[in-house]
């Protein structure tokens, strides 16, 4: 058996507030001690809001490293816990009659700290067959566990990214949604420059090209830590989306999730380094 699938079964059972404690412990061992995530996390604050000073953006980094550990720990519930526990910790709400229409749709997941809610949420709570695009973990027990815990409900297709698009695009075809997350570095190979909080950052298309090729709605979904559960809300349907014009999609993206970290800053996946592909000449952001 799979100890950390043991771990996580065994706190599951533990009360919200007590798993919550722990994550925020942990959270401060992990901002003290992973010295180098935390310059990583710095580093991109200090990039996408120059305005702010020291001690905001050393705030906002101690806090995003609590949430990280406790959106971690409560992935032993969120995976692990009968479905009465998740309807009781989960609120979803928004444009939700988007669901019924039974045309192609696309959900545009921010790699918020509460990312996979959003997942369970489609998947188990409302019993949506839905894509996701994965790439593999290094850690095997790891890779195990998240394999296990994000398809618990049996509704999930894992397409791993080095299958290419064909696979999405039959998927959306036969009335599959897909949950696509595509605000990471993947290089610059197929990557088009666009700013992010004004920064150039590689920025994989695939939002418009699955959208268009597709025929699919596209619609945010997004999920927030907050101290009963968690709160996860769907937009309305892009208007005028896709266009024409790769690129101006692709940042009508990254201004859409520029909109949903705002709204709380720290929730946002910072750890991760979105600035490692950088333009011919520029320097690293990193240290």
């Amino acid at each position: 058996m799979n100890p950390l699938i043991v771990l996580m079964r065994l706190l599951a059972y533990l009360p919200l507030p007590v798993l919550r404690g722990f994550g925020s412990a942990l959270g401060m061992v992990l901002y003290l001690g992973a010295k180098r995530r935390r310059a990583i996390v710095q580093a991109n604050l200090a990039a996408c809001f120059p305005h702010w000073s020291s001690s905001q953006r050393n705030a906002i980094a101690r806090r995003h490293f609590q949430l990280f550990a406790q959106s971690l720990l409560d992935r032993s519930w969120l995976w692990h816990a009968p479905v009465a526990v998740l309807r009781k910790r989960i609120r979803f709400d928004g444009a939700l009659a988007e669901l019924d229409n039974p045309e192609p749709l696309i959900f545009l997941a921010p790699h918020m700290v509460g990312l996979d809610v959003g997942g369970v949420v489609l998947t188990e709570l409302q019993q949506i067959t839905t894509a996701c695009i994965y790439v593999p973990l290094t850690n095997a027990l790891a890779e195990e566990w998240m394999v296990q815990g994000r398809n618990r409900s049996g509704n999930v297709h894992s397409i791993a990214r080095k299958d290419g698009p064909q696979p999405v695009l039959r998927g959306l075809r036969k009335g599959i949604r897909l949950h696509l997350s595509p605000d990471m570095d993947f290089g610059a190979e197929g990557a088009l420059w666009v700013p992010f909080y004004g920064v150039p950052a590689a920025t994989v298309p695939g939002l418009s090209r699955f959208a268009k090729l597709g025929r699919a709605r596209v619609c945010t979904l997004v999920s927030r830590l907050v101290p009963g559960g968690y709160e996860v809300r769907l937009s309305a349907a892009w208007a005028d989306f896709p266009t024409e014009d790769v690129h101006a999609d692709t940042l009508c993206m990254n201004n859409a999730i520029e909109q949903c970290v705002d709204q709380d800053p720290a929730q946002y996946y910072w750890v991760h380094k979105r600035f490692k592909t950088r333009p011919p000449g520029a320097p690293s952001i990193y240290p």
